[in-house]
């Protein structure tokens, strides 16, 4: 199994954002993180799970993925996004990330498992560091989507 445990962070809302993603297959491990100079807490959730199914090279193996993000978690499991996209995500944000994930969702069938942020679980900690981190870095990514949005 692999274990895909994700964190989003913004530095006000919105504001310099940043991912952070831990993955687990077996005794590997691999981190990925990158942040953004103007971007929301929402989004940086999104993108680490997007992220984290993005560096999935074989697909068959069954994925959990660790959220401490209840917008994520319940969007997915609880078939929020599905009835979006039925409506064309109208008057829905992140449009972009969401029409980005469904196509790894249906290839990769991930669940999701949601974990109460902060609480000493030690790869979310891991996860918010990362982000965090990424957020406070020099050199921060432009997000051209909510940067188009956020113009108007």
């Amino acid at each position: 199994m692999i274990r895909i445990y994700t964190d989003g962070a913004a530095q006000g809302n919105p504001g310099p954002g940043g991912y952070g993603v831990v993955l687990k297959f077996n005794a590997a491990v691999k981190e990925l993180a990158e942040g953004f100079r103007l971007t929301t807490n929402n989004r940086m959730e999104l993108l680490a799970v997007i992220k984290g199914l993005e560096a999935i090279k074989k697909p068959g193996i069954p994925i959990t993925i660790y959220s401490d993000s209840k917008y994520v978690v319940e969007a997915v499991e609880k078939g929020w996004l599905w009835n979006w996209e039925k409506k064309n995500f109208k008057d829905k944000a992140n449009v972009d990330l969401w029409k980005r994930y469904i196509p790894l969702h249906q290839k990769l069938k991930p669940k999701f498992t949601w974990i109460k942020g902060h609480a000493g679980h030690p790869e979310n900690e891991r996860c918010d560091f990362l982000a965090v981190q990424a957020a406070s870095a020099r050199g921060l990514l432009v997000d051209k989507e909510y940067e188009a949005i956020a113009a108007k």
